[in-house]
């Protein structure tokens, strides 16, 4: 495997806690349906477009909210790290001869505040600001930028959207186990590889492109 693509949120940085925090602050605001603690969790194991019909979010305010999530995020930024472990590994990937890219929903801003200017200046090509789907997309442009055939990389995320977008891009998909979507709920969508922890995904840099039993 010769590129790691990543998403950012639930992936390489826990935002989570953050966006459950906002999440019915920013109904309020654009008008969908508030949810419950107990809620928040079954929206866990869905899809967007599950998650958009449990809320009553229509399509066309999705990118207004996603803006706005990006402003609370990036005003409270202080309290968002990477995932333990998260950092070395990226490096010690980069060490192994993998080139990392970035193909994310969040701002070019937040993922610098929250992985460093020097480590995000390494990744060979940065997408940022997707929409909700429009992440097959920007895959294949890091691809093509990057001229990296679809066998030798993997695009490594936390949502079902990003296994979606994997499988039209043609590239592996690699479900983390620590993210947004609950891990039982990515293994439906057959992913290549799984990974339990951040330290899993350094034996890409010792394997070849296989599928790997959950």
């Amino acid at each position: 495997m010769k590129l790691a693509i990543f998403d950012f949120d639930g992936t390489l940085a826990d935002t989570y806690p953050v966006f459950a925090d906002s999440v019915n602050v920013l109904a309020v605001r654009h008008g969908f349906r508030c949810v419950t603690q107990e809620q928040q969790g079954r929206l866990r194991g869905m899809s967007v477009a599950e998650i958009m019909r449990e809320l009553e979010l229509p399509l066309w305010k999705v990118p207004a909210v996603l803006a706005d999530f990006r402003k609370v995020m990036h005003q409270r930024i202080d309290e968002i790290r990477p995932f333990s472990d998260m950092i070395d590994v990226l490096g010690q990937m980069l060490q192994a001869g993998i080139r990392l890219a970035l193909a994310t929903s969040n701002s070019t801003a937040n993922v610098k505040a929250v992985l460093g200017e020097a480590l995000v200046s390494r990744f060979v090509a940065l997408e940022c600001d997707s929409t909700v789907f429009g992440k097959a997309h920007r895959l294949r442009r890091i691809l093509k930028v990057t001229r990296t055939d679809e066998a030798e990389a993997i695009y490594i995320g936390d949502e079902i959207r990003d296994a979606e977008a994997a499988a039209k891009a043609g590239v592996t998909f690699g479900a983390v186990a620590w993210g947004y979507t609950h891990l039982d709920a990515l293994l439906k969508m057959n992913p290549g590889q799984v990974f339990r922890s951040p330290g899993d995904m350094l034996r890409l840099g010792r394997t070849t492109h296989h599928r790997v039993t959950p």
